[in-house]
């Protein structure tokens, strides 16, 4: 297996970290503190969403690997993607990217995961699952993230409790972030189930 990247340079920290301010975004707390982390990104409506949270989790030193289908990994793009934390991953069988993402975080000693629960940049009706199940056998923590574009504001949110029921927890979080009145990048493509 390729090295895990898990740092970048402080000198790069600190550009991304002037960038996002000159853009015009608030920073709401820090990085994830635990050695095996998930953050989920909402809401997901434009590939914007990767540039502002890249910034954001970067300004802090530290990388927040990301899926996107190994299609995109050819040469030369596939060394920018990894040297942006990005992961190959097979979209075609969810069971196999979740089995891959286990082995991967069971076998470096720091990785932080960041998904976009929707799945897609269009509205859905059901949020993707997949974090549960990586989260449970990793013992990894799960945080609430947002980027709100109506406010300009980002966060890796709070740490949420997991339990063994997917379901129920699944309502929690839709209930956490239904109030929150964050907007996405395209407002029309953002919903909670």
């Amino acid at each position: 297996m390729a090295k895990i990247k898990t740092t970048v340079s402080p000198s790069w920290a600190k550009f991304c970290g002037w960038l996002l301010k000159k853009m015009g975004w608030e920073s709401v707390g820090g990085p994830m503190k635990e050695q095996k982390a998930i953050v989920l990104g909402v809401p997901h409506t434009s590939f914007k969403d990767f540039l502002v949270s890249y910034l954001f989790y970067t300004q802090y030193g530290k990388v927040a690997h990301i899926m996107i289908k190994k299609q995109f990994f050819w040469w030369p793009m596939g060394a920018l993607l990894r040297a942006l934390g990005a992961v190959p991953v097979d979209r075609k069988s969810p069971t196999e990217t979740v089995r891959s993402l286990i082995h991967i975080m069971e076998d470096v000693p720091e990785f932080h995961l960041a998904i976009a629960p929707e799945g897609t940049r269009k509205p859905v009706k059901r949020w993707k699952a997949g974090f549960h199940l990586i989260a449970k056998e990793t013992g990894a923590t799960v945080y609430l993230g947002y980027y709100d574009w109506g406010r300009k504001r980002i966060s890796v949110g709070e740490p949420f409790e997991l339990t063994d029921d997917v379901k129920a927890d699944m309502q929690r979080m839709y209930d956490h972030y239904r109030p929150m009145g964050i907007q996405g990048y395209h407002k029309e493509n953002f919903i909670v189930p």
